[in-house]
């Protein structure tokens, strides 16, 4: 940690004025990059995805649960995976407590991956998690949303991510997507986000921002390297 400079407290109610001037403009675009979201078209969704969860084979429009507003947590957690991933997981942390908060504001939250649904239930249980978590095991869903790959494409040395062509060894990443339903039952595609996109849902993340040494992670061979699933810290 570096070194850092001991003042008054006078002093240091300036240098947090000035920093909180910066804090503001940045909330002040955050308010403005989510109302330009809110703009951004729509696609309709006319392919016939089917899942399965604890209520058996469900198709998309399902999902929603008699609201107009879908958030789908796409979860690394391959068809040939034992577990789901640890960095997943970490955000994964977070989902019970807000799911009747989003559901009060017409919002259904469900978390997909493209593992058997046996798989998933047990991993759930192991974790302590109650949010809906379904399986898009034998449709293109998480392909066709750029969170799964092929072992073609990645042999190819070509994936796409995030918007942009990049290569990646592993067949998951991570991601969210939005969806509408309308009154006539017509689902749109509202918006994807990938990679740092996700950063701000993670609410321990944002604590460690705040505090003195932040994240703490240059050091590592990879920024999460230090993540385990919350019952392997210990080990």
């Amino acid at each position: 940690m570096q070194t850092h400079r001991i003042v008054s407290r006078d002093e240091w109610i300036v240098a947090r004025k000035h920093h909180l001037a910066q804090e503001k403009e940045f909330t002040r675009l955050r308010d403005r990059l989510s109302a330009e979201r809110r703009d951004l078209p729509w696609v309709r969704v006319d392919k016939d995805y089917v899942f399965e969860g604890p209520n058996g084979k469900q198709h998309l429009d399902q999902l929603f649960g008699g609201k107009s507003q879908l958030i789908v947590q796409h979860f690394m957690f391959g068809p040939d995976w034992d577990a789901g991933c640890k960095s997943c997981s970490f955000w994964a942390d977070n989902y019970n407590g807000i799911i009747v908060h989003l559901m009060q504001r017409d919002i259904a939250f469900v978390v997909v991956s493209s593992a058997p649904f046996e798989r998933i239930e047990a991993f759930r249980k192991r974790m302590g998690w109650s949010f809906e978590w379904v399986s898009s095991s034998g449709n293109d869903f998480n392909h066709d949303y750029h969170v799964s790959f092929t072992p073609e494409e990645i042999a190819a040395g070509e994936i796409d991510y995030n918007y942009v062509p990049r290569t990646t060894s592993i067949t998951e990443l991570p991601g969210i997507s939005v969806f509408y339903r309308d009154a006539a039952g017509t689902v749109f595609h509202t918006y994807s986000c990938y990679s740092r996109g996700l950063d701000a849902m993670n609410a321990a993340y944002q604590y460690l921002d705040l505090a003195p040494m932040g994240r703490n992670e240059a050091d590592l061979p990879f920024s999460m390297a230090w993540v385990r699933h919350h019952d392997k810290y210990a080990d």
